[in-house]
């Protein structure tokens, strides 16, 4: 396909793909597209081993690497016994709130202070995990939060490797494109994650728009609900060169996602997902549940700014996941996870590599539907 971002990535159509599983990487990148990993929460030595595994299998396709450095968090660059303490008080919300579907909170260990987390966004942390990254030939480093921290442009500059970052408004992606971002993912508030609250159908092609103004060529990839071929069309036609997707990765046949969530996510529909702060502090768009719920109740208390509400949520969260494969029915009814509006089109559970020929095919059907309405 003729997208500067084919040729800038050396592939063959313009589909992006973020997993956290290795699996739907490598069969996302053999398909054509670009499968790019998420590693935003994993310690050095587990990055090294799930990309020396992508290297091993993945047949010389290029693929990439996601991270999360955001410009602020709460006792950011600061030792982590000196981070604020967890409030008894979110503690206890969250044991009642297990109690009340007959989870025992017991081995939670929630913290009295912050740290995990956080170690991968001090600068520290986010070098350690470059380091990695580098070492491997990876065609795409991407961040997730903010303007990626200069050692990640130095790096990608001084490797030949483009550097991507997620936006969410226009100002952001112009801020992108003054610091020397390759590519920006244009992600509309409809997208399972972190997101912003413009809808991908203004977003696109208002920072299209104001690309183009300032006399800028950065190729930008749209992001948000899209889980189809005709979303994809429908994105480039308004100013995009290809598409960033994640949450349609999530119930294919490779995804390590809760099979519990997996069934929740092809049954739902566009409306059973909630945007909030009450997971990682930041708002980001979940599948809805009673766990969700909760956090949005009156009275429930608010959420901790990042990271240290995810050191709340967590710990539970993965109890609950665990618990509900077994097929306990209280932590059946609370699982969750990030998901996108887009949930409501993913209504069968295929290969990744199929999902990715189902996008060619539906691409291909509405460009000419597209060509249709142009007369002789």
């Amino acid at each position: 396909m003729q997208s500067p971002i084919c040729a800038m990535l050396d592939i063959e159509f313009p589909l992006l793909a973020f997993s956290h599983c290795r699996d739907v990487v490598v069969a996302v990148s053999k398909a054509g597209g670009m499968g790019v990993f998420g590693a935003a929460s994993l310690p050095p030595e587990r990055l090294e081993e799930e990309l020396a595994w992508i290297d091993a299998h993945i047949g010389g396709k290029p693929y990439g690497v996601d991270l999360i450095v955001p410009n602020s968090f709460a006792g950011k660059g600061e030792d982590r016994r000196e981070l604020p303490p967890i409030p008894a008080e979110h503690k206890a919300f969250v044991a009642g709130l297990l109690e009340k579907h007959g989870v025992d909170d017991g081995n939670l260990a929630l913290p009295a202070v912050g740290g995990g987390l956080g170690d991968n966004m001090t600068d520290a942390g986010a070098a350690a995990l470059l380091e990695v990254a580098f070492r491997h030939p990876i065609g795409l480093i991407a961040n997730a939060l903010g303007v990626p921290p200069p050692l990640m442009l130095e790096l990608g500059k001084r490797h030949k490797v483009p550097v991507a970052a997620l936006v969410g408004t226009r100002d952001h992606a112009l801020a992108q494109v003054r610091a020397g971002v390759d590519i920006l993912v244009v992600a509309g508030g409809e997208a399972g994650g972190h997101c912003g609250e413009v809808a991908t159908m203004v977003l696109v092609p208002e920072v299209a728009a104001a690309v183009e103004a300032i006399g800028a060529t950065t190729p930008i990839l749209a992001a948000g609900g899209i889980v189809t071929g005709r979303q994809m069309a429908a994105a480039m036609a308004m100013g995009a060169h290809g598409a960033w997707t994640g949450s349609v990765w999530l119930t294919t046949a490779e995804a390590e996602t809760n099979p519990v969530v997996k069934e929740k996510m092809l049954l739902a529909s566009s409306r059973d997902t909630v945007r909030s702060k009450s997971r990682t502090g930041k708002p980001s768009r979940q599948l809805r549940s009673p766990w969700t719920d909760a956090w949005e109740a009156e009275g429930a208390p608010k959420p901790l700014p990042m990271p240290l509400q995810s050191l709340v949520s967590e710990p539970a969260l993965r109890k609950v996941d665990k618990l509900s494969e077994g097929g306990h029915e209280g932590a059946k009814a609370l699982a969750t996870y990030w998901v996108g509006q887009g949930v409501g089109l993913m209504n069968e559970a295929m290969g990744a590599g199929q999902v990715v020929q189902e996008f060619k095919a539906d691409w291909i059907a509405a460009c000419e539907r597209l060509n249709g309405f142009i007369g002789d």
